[in-house]
C-alpha cells in the first residue's frame, strides 16, 4: 500500500537521513560493535547535519520542527541500516521534550545548544536494581542541603550510561511520598560522586553504551532541578507517549525491513532442486507476515498522524507499542527460520536484527504494562 503520511519536505529528510547512515555511520558500525561504544564525533557529525535537537526552538540551535514525522523517518532508517546504536532516538524523543517543556531559559540556554550540536550527549536514569517499571520502587535519594541537592543511589541499564554529558536523574525528594515524592534532578559530567560503572555486555545493540550508575553523596545545584519538585511521576507520564511512540516505529520498520530480505532470499536460495518460494509452506508464511505488517502499518501510520497533531493518547500510544514490538519478535524469529543455518549466522542481518530487536518488548514499558494500560482504560 501506498504510504500517505509524508511529504516531499520529509522524503527529502529521508534522502538526507539516508546520506548520514552511508558516510558517517556504516563504516564504522562494525568497529562500534566490537567496541560496545560508538563514536562521539559521530554525535557532533549528527549535530553537523541537523538531525539533533529537531523539535527544539530554532533560538537554541535546534530545527524548531515538532513534527513528529520527522522523527518517524530518522527512526525507520535507523532501523532499515541495522543500526540503533547511535541512540538519536532517545536524545531526541525521549529526552528532548524534558529539556524542552520543563527547563527554565536559563537550563535552556546552558544545556540545549550542545544538546543540539552533539556536544551533551544525554541519558534519562530510571531503572534501579530493584526497581523496573516499578517507581514506588525507587531508592535513590536527593536530600535537600539549602544550596544543593545531595544526591546518593545508583540505576542500571542507562542507554547512553558512558558517553552521557547530562542524566536526567529520578530521585526521591520526599521521603514517604512514594510516586508522588519523586522528582528530576540533573547530574553534569565531571560531578564529584558520580560514577560510572560497566558498560553491561548485551545479546543484542552491543553498540549502544548501556551502564551501571552510581550517585555517592553527588552534590548537584540547586538549579539542577528539572520541573516541578516532586513533579517526576506527572513529567514521566507525560512524556511517555512519544517513547512508545519512537519505539513502535522502529518495530514495524524492522519487522517490514526482515519480511522484504527474507522474501529476497527464499526466491534466491534452492531446496530439494528448486527456489524455496516455489514451496506452499513458504508462501503461506510469506503471505501471513506481509498480511500483519500491512495492517500494522496501517494502525501505526494513523498513530504518527495523530501525535503529530498532538492528539494521541496514552491508551493508543501503548497499543502500537505493544502490537508493533510483538510483531518484530515474531517476524525475526520467522524470518531466522526461513534462512536455515544462515540465519544464525552473525554475518547475515537477520541475526543481528533478532537480538537488536529482542529488548523492544521490554524497554519503554513491557508488553504487559502495555496491556495493563489498555486494560485499566476499557476496565475502569
Amino acid at each position: 500500500m501506498q504510504r500517505q503520511i509524508f511529504t516531499e519536505e520529509h522524503d527529502a529528510f529521508r534522502e538526507t537521513v539516508r546520506t548520514f547512515l552511508s558516510k558517517e555511520v556504516l563504516p564504522y558500525y562494525e568497529q562500534w560493535e566490537k567496541d560496545g561504544i560508538v563514536s562521539r564525533e559521530a554525535w557532533r557529525a549528527a549535530g553537523r547535519q541537523g538531525l539533533l535537537g529537531l523539535a527544539v526552538p530554532e533560538e537554541y540551535g535546534g530545527g524548531g520542527n515538532t513534527d513528529f514525522r520527522y522523527s518517524a523517518v530518522l527512526a525507520e532508517e535507523f532501523t532499515r541500516a541495522g543500526a540503533p546504536g547511535l541512540a538519536l532516538g532517545l536524545h531526541n524523543d525521549i529526552i528532548g521534550p524534558y529539556l524542552t517543556g520543563l527547563a527554565t531559559e536559563e537550563q535552556k540556554r546552558r544545556w540545549l545548544p550542545g544538546f543540539c550540536s552533539g556536544e551533551i550527549i544525554t541519558a534519562i536514569a530510571m531503572t534501579e536494581p530493584g526497581a523496573g517499571s516499578d517507581l514506588q520502587g525507587i531508592r535513590t535519594t536527593a536530600e535537600d542541603k539549602g544550596d544543593h541537592w545531595l544526591l546518593n543511589g545508583s540505576k542500571t541499564f542507562i542507554s547512553n550510561g558512558i558517553l552521557a554529558d547530562l542524566v536526567v536523574v529520578v530521585a526521591k525528594t520526599t521521603p514517604d511520598g512514594g510516586a508522588k515524592g519523586l522528582s528530576l534532578i540533573v547530574v553534569e559530567r565531571g560531578a564529584e560522586g558520580f560514577e560510572r560503572g560497566r558498560n553491561l555486555e548485551k545479546i543484542g545493540q552491543k553498540s549502544q553504551d548501556t551502564a551501571e550508575l552510581f550517585f555517592h553523596d553527588v552534590r548537584v545545584p540547586k538549579e539542577n532541578l528539572l520541573g516541578e519538585l516532586n513533579g517526576a511521576f506527572l513529567h514521566l507520564m507525560t512524556n511517555l507517549a512519544q517513547e512508545r511512540m519512537g519505539i513502535a516505529v522502529a518495530g514495524i520498520a524492522a519487522a517490514e525491513h526482515l519480511l522484504e530480505i527474507t522474501t529476497t532470499y527464499v526466491k534466491e536460495r534452492e531446496a530439494f532442486g528448486r527456489p524455496l518460494s516455489k514451496l506452499q509452506h513458504i508462501r503461506f508464511e510469506i503471505a501471513e507476515m506481509a498480511t500483519e505488517c500491512a495492517v500494522t502499518r496501517a494502525f501505526l501510520d494513523r498513530c504518527i498522524v495523530d501525535h503529530s497533531d498532538g492528539t494521541l493518547d496514552a491508551v493508543h500510544a501503548s497499543m502500537a507499542k505493544w502490537w508493533a514490538t510483538e510483531l518484530q519478535k515474531r517476524v525475526a524469529d520467522r524470518c531466522l527460520q526461513l534462512h536455515g543455518g544462515y540465519g544464525y549466522m552473525a554475518e547475515f542481518p537477520v541475526a543481528r536484527a533478532f537480538t537488536d530487536g529482542r529488548i523492544q518488548t521490554i524497554y519503554g514499558g513491557t508488553t504487559e504494562i502495555m496491556k495493563e494500560i489498555i486494560g485499566r482504560s476499557l476496565l475502569a
